[in-house]
Formats: C-alpha cells, structure tokens, sequence
C-alpha cells in the first residue's frame, strides 16, 4: 500500500515581509514583563526572551516599549529613550541572539491616560506620586475612567515631543539591530485614545472626524516609518472594536488600515478594546473576525491575537485566509512548547535548537540520531 503525505500546513509556510522572511506564521506576542528599571532591559529579560527565542516561532516581537519615560505603562516597563535603555536591551540581545535564528522585533508605545498604574501583584489602579508615579497625558482632561488620574491634554508642543521619541526609539531599535517594527495604537493607550471617539473629545484638527481622530496617530507613523530603514518591515496593532457603543468599529478600522497601507504599513495586527467599561466576550479567536474584516476589505496582511491556544484553530485560521499571522501570548507562556508541539501535531517541522533535539519528537518516538547521541 502506497503512502500519502500529508497536505502541507498552512501555519508552518514561510512568509515574507519586505526583505524579512519568516520561517513560519506563529509569532511570539510581546507580553509585559514589568521587570525593567528606569526603562532598562534586567537579567529577566535575558530568561524570558531567551527561551521565546529558541521555541520555533517565525517571529519573537519584545514588549511594550515607552517612547519616553511618561510612556510607560508601569514603573518597571521597559523603555527605549535614551542610551542606558538602548545598552541595557543590547546587553540581553548579544546574550540571545547567538543561539537564536529568530527574527525579533518590537513594539513601541505610549500609554497615555493609561499609564502610572501599578503592576500585576500589586493591585489595581494609578500609582500615586509618593510611590513613584507620573503626571499622564491624553486627547484631553477625560480620565481613562472612574478613579483614574486626570491626564493633561496634549497639545501641539507636546504631541510634536511625542512623535520626536517614537522616531528617536526607531532609530534605536534600528542599531540594536532588530528585524521588525510595531506602533501600538491599541487597547485605549495613547494612539488608541486618539483614533476613538469614547477617547477623543478635542474640537480641533485632531477631534471629531474619523479623519481628524486619525491625524495624530497617522502622524506618528509617518515618522517612524522615515527614521526606519526601508528594507525592514513594519506594522502596527490597533483596535477592530472598543466593545461599546459609539466606540470603534469594523468599518473604522478598514479605514485606518487603508491609510496606513498607503503610508507603507506592512502588516495590521487587530486586537481589540481599551475601554473602562468594556464588557468583552472572551473567548479563542475572540478578535479573529476582525483581522479577516481588514484582511479581506484592504488587502494588506494580518496578523491576529485573542485566546487561541488549539493547534488546530490556529492552523485553520491560517488556511482559511482570516489572517497571516497568529500571535501568541497566553499560551506560550503557559506551553513555552506550543510551536514544537503544533507542529508535530499538524505533520510540520519547527527550528530545534541543538542542545534540545533529544527532547523532540515526532508521536512521542525519539528520532534515531537523537537516541545514538544521547
């Protein structure tokens, strides 16, 4: 009886961003560490982008990234605006890279009204100022919500700073070396507030309109994308939806996506809410439709987030043309062994790090070389 091989997987093709090519569609979803100090990269960095960087993925993107120190979401997250940042993350990549062929990027933000809050374990809400926290800016006055700071309203002066240190941390990201670029414009931080009409109230050229609500936002890429080199992809993740009424929508997010596309956006990552008072239907692939939505309507690559932990679902999102791309953040970081695993479920072959081979297998059976090694 002959055998058949089975149909390529779809999750575990190649695929192409300018002049970077990944060697599959599984990307590593930056995930807040709150480990850094004054925005410098610490040894955790060097464990947890260490093993990330050698788990098979096509792609490994680091963190959340401040532009400036009001940025940050937290007091220990990580920054990227001056040279103390840029050495401290230089120091955890020399230390990676050299037992990793990953490509890694990277994600920079601001957090806006969103930011001074305490991290994970430390309970909730803004960090007061006799605890080390900061004075945040927004759209406006408007807190992110009941209980939250007052943000000063940003204005002219203030956004051109902005924009000067997403440029600034480009460049910085560029001599570190890095592979790939993304703005986050998401989850009502600072860029997301800006493009939502439930964040922006301003009654000038940056408020009202959809157009105008995008002005800022669109202005921060056009910089980054002039102090980024060319030949190296970028992309930026923003939201198919605020979960709220008279928030964003589908269709507003086709039409960011078609503006970004114009200015040189090499990939939408979609994900999804940034609202206070959002109730949000979680659940695998809760944000898929909305990749597909911008996909389909822009033509442009997506990439797309949101619970998906299933190798199956994974692959199926693939194959079926809803996105590119499928990041993960939760899984991984419960199954650090996701992509190995995936692959040997979906009759693929992921990167394998030498020193792990005899841990690799294919039905549970070691590899013969791996046994005569051992």
């Amino acid at each position: 009886m002959s055998s058949v091989n089975p149909p390529a997987s779809a999750l575990f093709t190649p695929f192409k961003l300018r002049d970077l090519t990944l060697p599959n569609r599984v990307v590593v979803s930056p995930m807040c560490q709150y480990s850094a100090r004054d925005g410098n990269a610490s040894d955790w960095h060097i464990i947890h982008l260490g093993q990330y960087a050698v788990s098979g993925a096509g792609l490994l993107i680091i963190e959340a990234t401040g532009v400036e120190p009001a940025g940050r979401i937290t007091a220990d997250c990580l920054g990227l605006w001056n040279d103390d940042n840029e050495a401290a993350l230089a120091r955890v990549l020399r230390t990676v890279r050299p037992y990793a062929s990953m490509p890694i990027g990277i994600q920079l933000g601001h957090a806006g009204r969103k930011a001074s809050v305490r991290r994970p374990g430390q309970g909730r809400g803004n960090l007061p100022r006799s605890e080390g926290g900061w004075q945040t800016v927004g759209p406006t006055a408007a807190p992110f919500g009941p209980g939250w700071k007052a943000p000063i309203p940003l204005d002219r002066d203030g956004m051109r700073r902005i924009i000067r240190a997403f440029a600034d941390a480009a460049q910085r990201a560029d001599r570190l070396g890095l592979d790939l670029l993304e703005i986050h414009a998401a989850h009502g931080y600072l860029l997301s507030s800006f493009l939502s009409p439930l964040g922006n109230a301003r009654t000038d050229a940056y408020g009202g309109s959809r157009e105008n609500r995008m002005r800022f936002p669109l202005e921060v890429f056009d910089a980054v994308r002039d102090a980024w080199p060319a030949h190296k992809p970028m992309g930026v993740r923003f939201n198919g939806t605020d979960w709220l009424k008279g928030g964003l929508t589908g269709d507003d997010a086709v039409a960011f996506a078609t503006e970004l596309k114009a200015r040189g956006c090499d990939y939408m990552d979609l994900s999804s809410g940034g609202s206070a008072r959002a109730q949000i239907p979680l659940g695998p692939g809760y944000q898929v439709p909305y990749a597909a939505q911008v996909k389909r309507e822009v033509d442009v690559p997506t990439l797309c987030v949101g619970l998906i932990r299933d190798f199956g679902h994974a692959e199926a999102i693939v194959a079926n043309g809803d996105a590119d791309l499928v990041a993960l953040g939760r899984g991984l970081l419960y199954n650090p062994r996701w992509v190995w695993h995936a692959a040997e479920t979906l009759g693929a072959q992921a990167t394998v790090p030498h020193q792990y081979l005899r841990g690799a297998t294919r039905e549970g059976v070691p590899s013969q070389d791996t046994i005569l090694n051992r």
